[in-house]
C-alpha cells in the first residue's frame, strides 16, 4: 500500500504555505512553488505536466497619457459555453511610460503522465488601433 493517498479528479486543497486554492495532487504549488510532498513518486508525478495553453501579452501606456486602470479577469466556460468559474486576479493601474505584462498557462496532469495537445483557438478579440482589430 502506498503511503500516498489517492485523490479524486479535480478535488482541491489549500497550500500550507500560500493558501492558494491548489489540486490535492499538487506536488508543488503552482503560485508559490513550494514543494508539498518528498515522497519516492513525487518526481515522478511532477513530470507529468503538460501545458497545452499559454498566452503572454504586453499592455503598455503611451507617454503623456492619462493613467489608466486595469482589471484582469479569469473565466472558465465548459463544452456548452457554461461558466464554470470567475475571478478577478487582479487590479492596477498605468501611469504614463508604464507597462505590464500578463501571462496566462494552463497545466495540464494525466495519470498516465501524456502529454496533451494544443487546444482549439479563437479569437474573441483584438486590440484595437495596431491593425489587428475590427475596422
Amino acid at each position: 500500500m502506498s503511503p500516498v493517498r489517492e485523490s479524486v479528479a479535480g478535488s482541491t486543497r489549500s497550500c500550507p504555505h500560500c493558501r492558494a486554492t491548489i489540486l490535492e495532487s499538487a506536488v508543488r504549488c503552482p503560485k508559490c512553488q513550494h514543494h508539498l510532498r518528498f515522497d519516492s513518486g513525487a518526481a515522478a508525478r511532477a513530470l507529468r505536466t503538460s501545458t497545452p495553453l499559454k498566452v503572454e501579452g504586453v499592455l503598455r501606456n503611451s507617454v503623456g497619457a492619462e493613467a489608466w486602470e486595469y482589471s484582469v479577469l479569469l473565466t472558465i466556460r465548459n463544452e456548452r459555453g457554461e461558466e464554470v468559474a470567475r475571478q478577478v486576479m487582479g487590479v492596477g493601474a498605468l501611469a504614463a511610460g508604464d507597462e505590464r505584462t500578463f501571462s496566462l498557462s494552463v497545466e495540464v496532469y494525466t495519470p498516465e503522465g501524456r502529454a496533451v495537445g494544443a487546444p482549439e483557438g479563437r479569437a474573441i478579440g483584438a486590440p484595437e488601433g495596431r491593425g489587428g482589430g475590427p475596422a
